[in-house]
């Protein structure tokens, strides 16, 4: 297949085995800032999704928390394809401590009472929320966590 612009759509899907979090790329600005972005897959692709409710929770509810344990997080951006999420971070390259704070995060997420910004007037479509559903992504990635670091796998 030709190389692509979009990093991901070089990724064969099909050897990838989810759940993982990997370095997706790096972008360096034009005062020296690194942006570092990273896939952050919590369902196989083309064999399971998260469904909108709970994916759309589980955006507001990351969004909100993981600033809550740095101050590099640029963004947290969910996937078309609903396989996972992008979260891009400034001048920040240890891998090892943004797997802490994506845990970090999560564990916030079950801990939560509420999906911050549920409304007509913070969200562009606030009726499709699930915060249980939020709760048992972020559960079952949790569950796995030991294999975050592990995008292929030799026995697939």
């Amino acid at each position: 297949m030709p190389k692509m612009n979009v990093e991901s759509f070089n990724l064969d899907h099909t050897k990838v085995v989810a759940p993982f979090i990997r370095l997706a790329g790096t972008m360096e600005g034009l005062n020296g800032d690194v942006i570092h972005k990273y896939d952050i897959r919590f369902k196989q692709p083309n064999k399971a999704h998260m469904d909108m409710p709970g994916l759309h929770s589980l955006e507001h509810l990351m969004a909100e928390n993981i600033r809550n344990h740095t101050d590099k997080v640029v963004d947290v951006s969910p996937m078309g394809c609903q396989t996972g999420f992008y979260a891009s971070f400034i001048n920040h390259d240890d891998y090892e401590d943004v797997l802490n704070i994506v845990e970090l995060t999560l564990k916030d997420v079950l801990q939560a009472t509420e999906v911050p910004a549920c409304n007509e007037v913070q969200c562009g479509w606030a009726a499709s929320h699930s915060l249980d559903g939020a709760k048992e992504i972020a559960q079952e990635f949790l569950n796995e966590r030991q294999q975050w670091n592990e995008v292929f796998s030799d026995a697939k």
